[in-house]
């Protein structure tokens, strides 16, 4: 993500959900200060401009938040090859690999691909499993991912909602796992997401992660953002953190395996004791 601080969003990562801040660097070839914070099993990679560049750009724009998805691979040379196979040549940042929309061929979608590592859960977040994905032609865009990544786009889960004004696709990359990409068009101008589509045009929206102890960020977000965030005590599957409170990001957040509810695989979600 792009910051215009990005050691204070670290540190607002942190205080809203027990994350931990791995350390910083500077990226050159992006210009840019960084500052990674572990979230679950995950990482996000925070992004603050030094100059001219895609960082700078991004937070020019007026989006700032949301600037690529993150992948990993257990075979980075395959993924190289295979990528330059179709003509796709990216950017390296030490053992990762970052392609810019521009050098990726899909509008709105740029992506880090680093190599795989098992990590252990730090704080109140399991993982972030999701990032949404809006594009002009959902079709289309599905089809390259599938093609970019190698993916099969028979484990992909189409996916429609009338309430938030959109249709599109789960990109599973695999289909034993929540993540994917959610690559969508919103159809609604009425809508949030269909007015910020209007706005920024074919751009990443927002992300998704799974927690074992809900309860638990609700209570910090009460604590320390009580008025930016989403969601109700009776509510045990799931809220969104706004924007404001994350530095640009909105983080929907679902208690551990009720994701698969609309996933393609209800079966999977764990009842509620009780249920």
């Amino acid at each position: 993500m792009s910051a215009h601080n990005a050691d204070a969003v670290a540190r607002r990562w942190c205080e809203l959900l027990d994350c931990s801040i791995a350390g910083s660097d500077h990226v050159q070839v992006l210009n840019a200060h960084r500052v990674t914070v572990r979230v679950g099993d995950s990482q996000v990679e925070i992004l603050q401009p030094e100059g001219d560049g895609y960082v700078q750009d991004h937070l020019a724009f007026g989006r700032g938040g949301p600037l690529s998805i993150g992948v990993s691979t257990d075979d980075m040379d395959g993924m190289r090859r295979h990528l330059s196979s179709l003509g796709i040549h990216g950017l390296e940042i030490g053992e990762q690999l970052f392609l810019h929309e521009s050098a990726l061929g899909i509008a709105g979608l740029s992506v880090v691909i680093t190599p795989h590592v098992t990590r252990e859960s730090v704080g109140l977040m399991k993982n972030l499993y999701e990032a949404t994905h809006l594009v002009a032609d959902a079709p289309k865009a599905i089809a390259d991912i599938a093609r970019v990544f190698a993916l099969d786009a028979a484990a992909f889960v189409p996916i429609h909602s009338d309430n938030f004004g959109y249709d599109g696709a789960l990109t599973l990359f695999d289909a034993s796992e929540l993540h994917r990409v959610e690559t969508i068009h919103p159809f609604d101008k009425q809508k949030t997401m269909g007015r910020f589509f209007e706005r920024f045009g074919p751009s990443l929206y927002m992300c998704y992660g799974e927690t074992d102890d809900l309860g638990g960020v609700r209570e910090r977000l009460q604590a320390l953002a009580p008025g930016d965030w989403t969601g109700s005590d009776e509510d045990n599957d799931g809220l969104f953190i706004h924007p404001k409170a994350l530095g640009g990001v909105m983080l929907g957040v679902s208690r551990t395996s009720h994701a698969w509810t609309w996933s393609g695989y209800p079966e999977r979600r764990v009842p509620l004791p009780g249920e």
